[in-house]
């Protein structure tokens, strides 16, 4: 390396005394340093390839290899064959995809299957008793709440969600738990009086 010789002081500069005067030199070796306790201190990285996960889905396990970065969503309908909730947006913001974890609503197409692991998943398939609805499936029959039918599971499943915390919700209460959901069908009074109907709740 070329170093500089007619300096006032004599002094030999180049590049590596330069980041010595600075300390970069010695950070970097610093950040560098095998066997750091901060870098052995860090979780294993999981993946990048499939790894077991187990999830608790409608009172049963189910045992899935997939990808970390696979959502709740994909790992049921893809490969659980739990096709009732649907992708609409796929961004979180339709609600299409609502299932509920831990009695919470939740978008499963934003939502890793990894991560809801030893939780209590619940789905529109889920739902029904043999033949017989839940109350909130008769009720969306009974009052024609649907039309193309795409986004009903997550508007039953925020819907059953919003009923178990507010057993007697108000009108104001269901407009709040349901307006993460959208019917691009426009079925909103329908979907309203149907959950409105269900016993237990308040027609507005």
């Amino acid at each position: 390396m070329a170093t500089r010789d007619d300096s006032p002081d004599g002094m030999k500069f180049n590049r590596r005394n330069f980041l010595k005067s600075t300390g970069v030199v010695g950070l970097a070796e610093t950040v560098a340093a095998p066997g750091d306790a901060a870098a052995q201190s860090e979780p294993a990285a999981v993946g990048p390839g499939d790894v077991p996960v187990r999830l608790n889905v409608n009172g049963r396990p189910i045992d899935l290899m997939i990808e970390p970065r696979v959502t709740l969503l994909d790992a049921l309908r893809t490969r659980a064959n739990l096709t009732g909730n649907k992708r609409g947006c796929d961004r979180g913001t339709c609600g299409a995809c609502t299932m509920l974890v831990d009695g919470r609503t939740v978008y499963s197409c934003s939502t890793l299957a990894i991560e809801v692991q030893g939780k209590q998943i619940r789905t529109v398939d889920g739902l029904a008793n043999g033949d017989q609805l839940h109350p909130v499936q008769q009720a969306f029959c009974d009052r024609d709440a649907l039309m193309c039918g795409f986004c009903t599971p997550g508007f039953i499943m925020a819907s059953v969600g919003l009923l178990e915390k507010h057993p007697n919700a108000t009108p104001e209460q269901i407009r709040k738990g349901l307006d993460g959901n959208i019917c691009r069908c426009g079925t909103f009074p329908r979907i309203f009086e149907a959950v409105s109907s269900v016993k237990g709740g308040q027609r507005g």
